[in-house]
């Protein structure tokens, strides 16, 4: 259960009379029904009818769920005053549109500043303190949020719920955020370009009222539990934010040798670059001089080039580009291209993630955004793997290239690759592997 199910699993017990104890000396809610109803008629001006919600929810003869002594079932109609329409009187006024909400927190992110000559034509809602705004399009994206502000004047994309001043505002807004609602709203939503809901659909919609005095009980409990439960969030993305920050220190030490001890006895890397340039001489490592001894430092261009695979024409094959390799697509099969085998290292060298790695699972035709990863044998492939991933993001912001950006090739040749001997490499990328291991477990465990 992560943090956002918790809530809602908060909330459901808030609304059904579990959260907190019932006080059996609190005045029932049927009496406080009958004074918001009393106040309704009376508001009522001379000569004029009280409007009359007809049902429409099949909980109006169904309740969903038994409610505790002294709480109610009743329509939310019967608890909100009447929305007021207005256009906007003072230059400039405060507005709220759709885009002002953030959904995932169901407040008010930005409140708008605009001159009347400026306002849409939707702005006509005007807003108090304590006043719920819901959202008619789209209930389940959850634009939902408490008014703090005075005289705002928000969307008639908005239902305004109104509470009674005999309610408690803070109660009926966690009532509108719980699943109950949201979900149960959702229901009724109607339209294919922007699903909506009408105003009769919330104002006819049944919901569990408890006593006055316990409605700020499960506020400050429900309160005092969310704070809790940011806290514990807040805790959990520093928490991941460190365990980044460990995976790259561990790579910073794996490739300065201070992460697995050194054996005199192994080949050194002077040797290891002498296979593939005989001409090959150590330059002692002038401006590195804190490397372990049988290390060099190269650029990567030596070891490990950029290619493309080989031509081949009427063999139908997956066709392995980025959106097969994230998995967000089947592979198209094509029967010509440029094809790679099966294991292959590719690096994606167009576009917002240029350097990004990926292996071929399945012998297929090279995506055109990649190039091939070509590693000399006397690189462990997952030793200099881990160290291109250690220049991941200097790699992302030094791209080329305006329309379409591509990996700096430049850039890229020239990184400094400080080379082990080659069993070392392995110790090291074993090292590494069993470290990531437990932080991933710990990254796992947080995003439960």
């Amino acid at each position: 259960m992560n943090t956002k199910q918790l809530k809602q699993k908060i909330l459901s017990l808030a609304i059904s009379g579990q959260l907190v104890p019932q006080d059996p000396t609190d005045e029932p809610a049927s009496e406080l029904l009958k004074r918001i109803a009393a106040e309704k008629t009376a508001n009522v001006p001379k000569g004029k009818k009280q409007k009359i919600t007809k049902d429409t929810s099949h909980y109006q003869q169904y309740p969903p769920f038994e409610l505790p002594k002294g709480w109610v079932w009743c329509k939310l109609g019967e608890v909100f005053n009447n929305m007021v329409s207005t256009k906007p009187k003072t230059n400039p006024f405060k507005y709220i549109d759709i885009n002002s909400i953030d959904n995932k927190k169901c407040k008010i992110n930005e409140v708008k500043i605009i001159n009347i000559e400026d306002a849409p034509s939707r702005a006509t809602r005007h807003t108090e303190t304590g006043d719920i705004l819901f959202s008619m399009v789209r209930p389940y994206l959850r634009n939902i949020a408490l008014v703090e502000e005075e005289d705002c004047i928000a969307s008639t994309g908005f239902f305004i719920c109104k509470p009674n001043l005999a309610m408690d505002s803070k109660y009926c807004y966690y009532l509108m955020t719980s699943d109950y609602v949201v979900m149960g709203l959702n229901a009724f939503m109607k339209g294919d370009n922007s699903p909506s809901i009408n105003n009769s659909n919330i104002t006819s919609f049944l919901f569990p009222l408890p006593p006055l005095a316990e409605q700020g009980r499960i506020t400050q409990e429900v309160d005092r539990l969310f704070t809790l439960i940011d806290q514990l969030e807040e805790d959990k993305t520093a928490l991941q934010q460190l365990v980044t920050q460990l995976k790259s220190k561990i790579l910073n030490l794996a490739i300065r040798g201070q992460l697995v001890p050194q054996d005199v006895n192994e080949t050194p890397a002077e040797e290891l670059l002498k296979q593939i340039n005989p001409e090959y001489k150590s330059s002692g490592n002038l401006h590195y001089k804190n490397l372990p001894k049988g290390w060099e430092v190269i650029p990567v261009k030596m070891v490990c080039k950029l290619k493309d695979g080989e031509k081949k024409e009427n063999v139908k094959l997956p066709y392995l580009d980025v959106k097969y390799f994230r998995g967000k697509a089947t592979s198209t099969i094509k029967e010509n291209g440029k094809y790679i085998p099966k294991n292959t290292t590719l690096i994606l060298v167009d576009g917002e993630n240029s350097g990004e790695i990926f292996y071929a699972s399945a012998e297929g035709y090279q995506g055109s955004t990649m190039k091939i990863l070509e590693i000399e044998p006397i690189v462990d492939r997952a030793y200099i793997l881990h160290f291109i991933k250690s220049y991941q993001k200097e790699l992302k912001e030094n791209k080329v290239g305006s329309a379409i950006p591509h990996l700096n090739k430049k850039l890229f040749g020239e990184l400094q690759l400080p080379l082990p001997p080659f069993v070392e490499q392995q110790r090291i990328v074993e090292r590494v592997e069993k470290l990531f291991k437990q932080l991933d477990a710990i990254q796992n465990a947080l995003a439960i």
